[in-house]
């Protein structure tokens, strides 16, 4: 098993990154913020005006260390990496598994079990630790119907089919994901999912999370030799990361889900630290996006015993380690992709 290995996130606008030696030094206005080894780093993901050096860039191309670029508000804009470093006979193989309807239906049902499972248990915490909070019976509804969806996949399903009951999930999700809620209730209000733009603060929020996951869900794919761009779930899109899109259905509920509430019942996140733009858009400010970044963070350090391994490993691993459950089943040397079930 790897280390974990860490994201630099750098947020200061106008600050200035480039190589020492062996080392990425982050500079603002001439003045030296950190030196990290490169070593200690898989990832450099920049939010907004942001400057990188060629050096800095051919260092982080040598050593397979990704550097993404998003907006300020944390929308993807691009991505530098080196050769791609992947199996051929691995990458065929998952193109050929893409074409195949009854091959990529078998993955993406495996997934949505996994998804319908996590979010199903998100909701049942919930319920355990506020048994008598306001929209219980609600709560337990939505429960009682991702059971039955459940319930459906346990026989094989078409690829529109999955897809279906993918939608119907979200929707009875996220229909009383505002009931989950427990704390600053009138600041942190959520009546949908709006996501570009996000058009509240716990949208904003969960947007945010999701853009994080998905550079570490690339980076693990890519680290395993698989295609991020083509998935089985996610239709192929030009610029779209459809494999890291279908790995992180199952794992949003866990990791990025859990994490917004937390912030916000906690009151780690207050109202002062979101803003509207003019064009309706809800934005984070800096500090708020550094105390988000911190607590993602700090998560990825715990550790979990894993469904399937059955070894203990930290949360942030999680993606790595799907990723290679599945070049491994789509190699040939499992007989199924294990999905991560959390219990």
């Amino acid at each position: 098993m790897r280390h974990l290995l860490n994201t630099l996130f750098v947020t200061t606008q106008g600050a200035y990154l480039h190589r020492e030696r062996e080392s990425v030094l982050v500079e603002v206005d001439g003045a030296t913020l950190t030196r990290i080894p490169i070593h200690t780093l898989e990832g450099i993901v920049c939010f907004g005006q942001i400057l990188v050096s060629p050096p800095l860039m051919g260092l982080c191309a040598e050593r397979g260390v990704t550097i993404s670029f998003l907006t300020h508000n944390g929308r993807f804009w691009a991505r530098v990496q080196g050769a791609v470093s992947g199996n051929v006979l691995l990458r065929r193989a998952q193109y050929r598994m893409a074409d195949d309807a009854e091959s990529a239906a078998t993955i993406a049902q495996a997934v949505i079990v996994a998804k319908l499972n996590n979010s199903r248990a998100v909701l049942q915490r919930h319920l355990r630790n506020n048994p008598y909070s306001q929209g219980a019976s609600t709560v337990s509804e939505s429960i009682a119907h991702l059971s039955e969806l459940l319930q459906t996949l346990k026989l094989p399903q078409t690829l529109a089919t999955i897809r279906g009951i993918e939608g119907e999930a979200a929707r009875r999700y996220f229909q009383v994901f505002n009931h989950l809620i427990l704390a600053q209730k009138e600041d942190f209000v959520f009546a949908e999912r709006s996501r570009r733009p996000p058009l509240d603060n716990m949208n904003a929020l969960l947007s945010f999370v999701y853009t994080l996951l998905t550079h570490d869900t690339i980076s693990a794919l890519e680290s395993v030799g698989l295609d991020p761009a083509v998935g089985f779930l996610h239709r192929d899109r030009p610029g779209r990361p459809g494999l890291a899109l279908d790995l992180m259905e199952e794992l949003r509920p866990y990791l990025a889900d859990r994490l917004v509430l937390s912030l916000v019942n906690l009151k780690q996140v207050k109202a002062s630290g979101f803003h509207k733009t003019e064009t309706g858009a809800v934005s984070m400010t800096e500090d708020t996006r550094r105390q988000v970044i911190t607590a993602y963070q700090e998560r990825k350090r715990e550790e979990i015993v894993h469904p399937f391994l059955k070894e203990k490993i930290e949360v942030g691993l999680l993606p790595y380690v799907q990723a290679l459950l599945l070049a491994r089943y789509i190699r040939g040397d499992i007989d199924g992709y294990p999905p991560f079930l959390w219990r």
